[in-house]
């Protein structure tokens, strides 16, 4: 049975697209569910393939659904990762202050952030000296025109063997070398940045982060499957030490998270 797209109500791709979204969100199409397919949607609504294209394309730039090569066209599995700015990295030093930089519990904000356990997570690495890009020069208080040499690590992080999240870090290379901060084969490392750090005998007491969304590049999309027209957040962080008023930043980071599986939750003490 047809269902009725009423002309009067604007466009029919759109009326046809709200229809799909609501039963995405009531739950009579399950996440990881197929879509029905082309022809059974023209049936249903009984308008064109271009009309029905259009609809499921909308869709897909919600990140509602994606496409799969010669298998159809499924609704995606939402579960929005928590990342709550403060209390993510002062659990990670309460977790130092108590069992002490080298022995912190296995777990990590990323961890935590995810409800996995230790094994459930891991890294994809990759460890390489170069000079600070101009961005990270200025995140670090570095002159952009000395060159001055940093480590570069860039990280995928996965979650139950599943990419979620990629990371582009930096620490000044004079700052970690010849450490086992330096050493990729020490990744990942229980407490992350905070309690690498520590064991160098540097204590962050304040951490910048700037947000803003943009398009994916092809080897994000590629590298954590990210559904076409789902931007991405990027997360500019930098980590300092020292007490206010002389806090010079150690650590600088690229973070880079899909939008549709992210939410951003703030507490603001007002007291």
């Amino acid at each position: 049975m047809a269902h009725v797209v009423d002309p009067t109500s604007g466009p029919a791709y759109q009326q046809i697209a709200d229809e799909l979204r609501r039963r995405i969100r009531s739950g009579a199409f399950a996440p990881g569910s197929k879509l029905p397919t082309e022809v059974e949607l023209i049936r249903e609504f009984d308008v064109s393939r271009v009309v029905v294209r259009l609809a499921v394309g909308e869709l897909r730039a919600e990140g509602l659904i994606y496409s799969r090569q010669g298998k159809g066209t499924f609704v995606r599995e939402h579960g929005p990762v928590r990342r709550i700015a403060g209390d993510r990295y002062r659990h990670d030093l309460a977790q130092i202050k108590r069992y002490g930089a080298p022995d912190p519990p296995k777990g990590t904000s990323f961890t935590r952030d995810h409800g996995i356990t230790w094994d459930q997570y891991r890294l994809d690495k990759d460890f390489q000296v170069v000079s600070a890009p101009r961005e990270v020069a200025e995140l670090l208080d570095l002159d952009p025109e000395l060159g001055t040499k940093v480590l570069q690590r860039r990280f995928v992080f996965y979650a139950n063997d599943r990419a979620q999240q990629m990371s582009w870090s930096y620490y000044p290379f004079d700052l970690v070398r010849d450490t086992p901060v330096a050493d990729p084969t020490n990744e990942p490392w229980p407490g992350g940045n905070l309690a690498q750090l520590a064991t160098l005998g540097i204590f962050i007491t304040r951490v910048e982060e700037s947000v803003r969304s943009r398009m994916p590049t092809p080897d994000e999309r590629r590298t954590l499957n990210i559904a076409e027209g789902v931007p991405v957040l990027l997360v500019a962080r930098r980590m300092l030490t020292g007490p206010e008023g002389d806090r010079p930043p150690v650590e600088a980071a690229n973070i880079v998270i899909p939008a549709a599986d992210t939410a951003l939750d703030y507490t603001i003490d007002l007291e």
